[in-house]
């Protein structure tokens, strides 16, 4: 279990306190009486009891995240799998050990309820929004699926996997090595695009660029041969090579597109470099050239009428 939500729980219960204290206060005519009452509301031995019960439930998850690590290096191909039971648990534990606090924590009564749907719930309110909010965001990304845990997703201008999909937030892994914490609520809003969603391999698109007067058979052979033979490459996928003739800033080039399945997403990079490398070696033992900027001066409205003259002459 994370600090994050550690820090939850025990906001939960702290909050739980005052706001119920200012509901009594405002329901009940005397300073005594509400004092007795809230006295009774707790399970005073219960707020003892539920510090193991969050202390239990972060061992569990210490665990399992040690079990996953280890059943994921042994079992390479079943990677995403384990980390999809791993989310699933992790959400599940969550929901148990906040049921189980609150639960060993109070006294649910008819009056409780009554003091809970006063004023105390609409500060409690207020003042946990936005974690109600990420919460039941997260319960649609576990049930709608948008991504999964394992997956690579493009969200605003991060990239990276998803390694975690918890009760305020999803943790990403970046391609630099950094962990970004996004709350759930924001994958509500906003486009996220899922590179492989639940499989190991994924498509990636590299650019070549060429001279429009260069052989562009002779290129998109070397790019598909390059791409074929590359040992990071997912062979049962197609591997093809769209040519299209494009402008890029102030001149015209052929562009080269590569479309192939590298054989495991953590093999991107190293999947583009490998075939950068050997095919810009190719292009320069056949002579294929990159696109040159052509320059083209003012017409002269003199020199066709010149020309003519000097025909007929």
């Amino acid at each position: 279990m994370s600090r994050s939500t550690l820090i939850t729980l025990f906001i939960i219960q702290i909050l739980l306190i005052p706001t119920s204290a200012w509901a009594q206060d405002a329901a009940l005519p005397s300073g005594n009486d509400a004092l007795a009452t809230m006295v009774e509301m707790f399970r005073w031995e219960g707020l003892l009891i539920s510090f193991f019960v969050i202390l239990t439930a972060w061992i569990t998850l210490r665990f399992a995240d040690q079990l996953v690590e280890k059943l994921s290096n042994i079992f390479e191909d079943r990677r995403l799998l384990f980390q999809k039971i791993s989310a699933f648990f992790h959400f599940a534990v969550y929901l148990i050990a906040i049921v189980s606090v609150v639960m060993l924590s109070f006294k649910i009564s008819k009056e409780i309820l009554v003091i809970l749907s006063g004023t105390g719930a609409v500060a409690l309110g207020f003042a946990l929004k936005d974690l109600a909010a990420s919460v039941m965001a997260g319960i649609m990304i576990m049930f709608d699926r948008p991504f999964q845990v394992g997956d690579r997703i493009n969200f605003g201008d991060q990239y990276g996997d998803v390694i975690a999909i918890g009760l305020r937030s999803v943790k990403l892994q970046t391609l630099d090595d950094s962990t970004v914490t996004i709350p759930n609520n924001m994958f509500l809003t906003q486009v996220t695009t899922c590179g492989n969603y639940g499989v190991v391999d994924m498509q990636i698109m590299v650019d070549f660029y060429i001279g429009i007067e260069q052989d562009a058979d002779k290129a998109r052979e070397i790019v598909q041969e390059v791409a074929a033979n590359t040992r990071f490459i997912y062979l049962p996928k197609p591997i093809k090579v769209i040519v299209a003739q494009v402008v890029v800033e102030n001149y015209i080039a052929l562009r080269l597109r590569l479309k192939a399945y590298v054989l495991d997403t953590k093999y991107e990079k190293d999947f583009e470099t490998d075939i950068t490398l050997h095919v810009m070696k190719l292009f320069s033992e056949n002579a294929i050239q990159p696109p040159a900027i052509l320059h083209r001066g003012a017409v002269d409205k003199t020199k066709p009428t010149q020309l003519a003259n000097n025909h007929q002459e």
